[in-house]
């Protein structure tokens, strides 16, 4: 009888890109995979490390599977990923439950690990950073029509609050020949939506090829054949070039949609996060892709409370989200990171200060993405069905303004039936706070 294994994947999509590489190679192994730790013989968890929330969600994981190992129900447990990347002698410590604990580099070798592990081996291990999965096979967890393709591992960039680099090592791309053939893949497999994701996808190719190698990267994409729908996250604002601006305008495989992180627009705060933007330079870019691109999708992450944030810096930011008017946001507090360079500032702010500014800006927020929704009311769009709602009794899917399980949806009725992963043309009828309703119309 095959031994089952379950695996969770927790935090970003790039750590999913992991996951379903270790599924892979797994289930090549004879493996039987589960998705319910109860039913599993060994249960892996792919850690986040990132922020204290996903810090604490991990741990709480651990616990529990912790406790259906005591019970007799789980006979292993596999830990990795970046919260066992990041605390290497403490996890070791604090998790005895653990039969493997292991770093990102070690990823590749998940099934020798579980093999240790099945003959009563405690093995703990953190190679090299340089040694993470950047290519292999995946078992793809998504729906079938979309997924994630991970461009580059680590990043360089060394923002003053962020733990990234020290966990997942310095940025490196991976060679544009290997991005292609997996996208191909991915394509002959039916994924028709293709989510290009990086710690700084903006930066592809510098390390390779001397030089940012994204425009080129992308127009190789959209001449494969089967996919519809490109999307660009995680690019930096000062990396954004005329030259990746023009081809995002060009090509109509890529969505007009850009992610582009931006944390703050206060000069001072952006130099004392080790962030080379000012806020000339980011009205400037919005102000290209806007010209470029009109009624391009703007997605961004602010931070508030940063280490020294005053209330007139607090007060510009909040003005600068009410003149930007982005599509998407999302706004979190500053949290105060192990091994960071802004956790050793002294002017720290109060927890409530920081929540309390981050909750102004998401209220400011809901109201301009409200009346972005109420600006759709009457247009035709293109919408990817995602599924059936038995309880509204409609289907639900996603518009190209909308990236998956980060933004809003589209819930609408349809006089025939509809097939997953397939695009119909949605009249937009209403709205629900930050999703649209609507009809489709033949």
């Amino acid at each position: 009888m095959a031994i089952k294994v379950s695996l969770v994947s927790l935090g970003c999509e790039k750590n999913l890109v992991d996951s379903e590489r270790m599924l892979r190679k797994l289930r090549n192994h004879g493996y039987e995979l589960v998705t319910e730790f109860g039913d599993s013989d060994v249960a892996v968890v792919n850690t986040c490390g990132f922020i204290q929330s996903a810090k604490e969600e991990a741990i709480e994981t651990i616990l529990e599977i912790g406790a259906l190992k005591k019970e007799g129900t789980v006979k292993k447990l596999i830990l990795t990923g970046c919260l066992t990347e990041r605390y290497k002698e403490e996890a070791a410590a604090e998790f005895p439950e653990a039969d493997a604990i292991v770093g990102i580099g070690d990823e590749k070798d998940i099934v020798d690990i579980l093999d240790k592990v099945l003959k009563d081996e405690r093995y703990v291990h953190f190679a090299p950073k340089s040694d993470a999965m950047m290519d292999g096979e995946r078992i793809l967890s998504t729906l079938p029509f979309f997924s994630y393709l991970k461009i580059a591992e680590g990043c360089s960039n060394c923002c003053t609050y962020c733990a990234i680099p020290m966990i997942r090592g310095r940025f490196r791309s991976v060679p544009m020949e290997d991005v292609l053939a997996e996208a191909n893949w991915m394509a002959e497999n039916g994924v028709t939506e293709l989510n290009i994701i990086a710690q700084d996808t903006t930066r592809y190719g510098e390390d390779l090829y001397g030089e940012s190698r994204l425009p080129e990267l992308l127009k190789k994409l959209c001449a494969i054949d089967g996919l519809r729908w490109i999307r660009v996250l995680y690019c930096y604002p000062e990396r954004i070039t005329d030259e990746l601006i023009e081809v995002m305008a060009q090509e109509p495989k890529i969505v007009k949609y850009i992610d582009m992180p931006i944390q703050h627009c206060n000069d001072e705060i952006l130099a004392r996060m080790n962030r080379p933007s000012t806020k000339e330079k980011l009205i400037d870019v919005i102000g290209k892709l806007r010209a470029a691109m009109p009624g391009i999708v703007l997605r961004t992450t602010l931070i508030t409370g940063f280490p020294g944030e005053t209330e007139e810096q607090f007060n510009e930011l909040a003005e600068f989200v009410q003149e930007m008017k982005f599509a998407r946001l999302g706004c979190f507090p500053y949290s105060q990171e192990d091994g960071t360079k802004a956790a050793e500032f002294t002017d720290q702010l109060d927890e409530e200060v920081k929540a309390h500014r981050a909750d102004i800006i998401m209220e400011q927020q809901m109201e301009i993405s409200a009346a972005y929704n109420e600006a759709q009311l009457g247009t035709e769009k293109t919408a990817v069905v995602e599924g059936f709602d038995k309880w509204a009794e409609c289907y639900f899917g996603r518009t190209a303004a909308d990236a998956p399980d980060i933004d809003g949806k589209v819930f609408f009725s349809s006089e025939r039936k509809l097939s997953l992963g397939e695009y119909v043309q949605i009249k937009i009828t209403d709205t629900l706070d930050y999703d649209l309703l609507g009809e489709v119309v033949e």
